[in-house]
């Protein structure tokens, strides 16, 4: 072995040590858990399938997954504090109103949806259901129709708030069938789903997992399904479609982002594990129970498909004149 001089031994220990972060940075990440925020109130959809993830990313990507909700401002809120996390510690369950429509009926957002997030994976879609409170006298979409028609104005349905994808689904059922019924915006699916049991309010849409077990006790009546098919778990109910209006769908759909200022590397890593998550049994066979279906796709898929949706719903913000509350 050669004699090394002072200084050459200290370049050689200097080029290791700068070389060393860019090799252990993906493997040491995450060095705290995670924190994965849910923009709207406890109760919903959106924390099912938020949930039903964490507890499966946890498991193999090498810290807890914690779940938080942060609801308030149709989910703008939230998306602009991760949108200015620098942590690497922080991401966010974006879903069809935060990232395809939102900016269509906001003047201004506080982030860039297509500039601020790297898409890593579509976590699930989710059916949406037509449900009333059983005090109404109706039995399926067609009576509910005929029964709006004949008392004008004098029916209310709930959402999480507007631009939320149940009062997109309404509005764009409303459109389809003709009908007036009027909105009431929430904070959030659980104080809405509170409300519409009572029977302070008619009607709602809402995504399946939040509703499956309210419609099976006989608290809430579905009246039609958004699917293209009937879903197993409620085989008796007809589809929009199936009742008049050919062609109609109506899912919502929720995937996983990061802040576009995160690592490369642990984007790499955050992207191999949540899909591994998102199409293994565990989760799968979760939300399955609550009639969601787990997609898995890529961060490329999953950037083109919330690209789609924006352009699939900005015309139907237009038509609809959705505006956020107070406006």
């Amino acid at each position: 072995m050669p004699n090394l001089t002072r200084r050459q031994l200290l370049v050689g220990a200097g080029t290791s040590a700068l070389s060393f972060p860019f090799s252990a940075l993906a493997d040491t990440w995450p060095s705290k858990p995670l924190r994965l925020i849910v923009p709207f109130a406890p109760g919903g959809s959106s924390e099912i399938v938020a949930r039903a993830l964490a507890g499966e990313l946890g498991k193999t990507i090498g810290q807890s997954v914690f779940v938080e909700n942060k609801p308030g401002g149709a989910g703008n809120i939230a998306m602009q504090e991760v949108a200015n996390a620098t942590d690497e510690h922080t991401l966010i369950l974006g879903h069809i109103g935060t990232l395809a429509v939102n900016q269509y009926i906001f003047a201004k957002l506080p982030y860039d949806p297509n500039k601020d997030f790297t898409p890593i994976t579509l976590i699930s879609k989710v059916p949406s259901l037509y449900v009333v409170h059983p005090d109404l006298p109706v039995k399926n979409l067609k009576e509910f129709v005929a029964y709006a028609k004949a008392n004008p104005a004098q029916l209310n349905y709930g959402s999480a708030g507007n631009g939320s994808a149940g009062h997109l689904a309404f509005e764009y059922l409303k459109m389809t069938t003709e009908i007036f019924v009027l909105h009431v915006p929430y904070r959030g699916t659980g104080p809405m789903l509170t409300d519409l049991l009572a029977g302070r309010l008619q009607a709602a849409a809402v995504g399946a997992p939040a509703l499956l077990q309210f419609i099976k006790a006989g608290k809430l009546r579905c009246i039609a399904t958004g699917t293209s098919v009937r879903l197993p778990q409620l085989p008796d109910v007809a589809t929009v479609a199936e009742q008049g209006y050919k062609g109609f769908e109506m899912t919502q759909w929720y995937g996983l982002l990061a802040p576009s200022k995160m690592a490369k590397g642990n984007i790499d890593k955050l992207e191999k594990e949540a899909i591994a998550a998102t199409r293994g049994k565990i989760v799968s066979d979760k939300l399955s129970q609550d009639t969601a279906l787990s997609v898995g796709n890529t961060k490329t898929e999953f950037e083109t498909f919330i690209k789609l949706e924006q352009a699939r719903w900005k015309p139907v913000i237009a038509r609809a004149q959705i505006k956020p509350e107070g406006i």
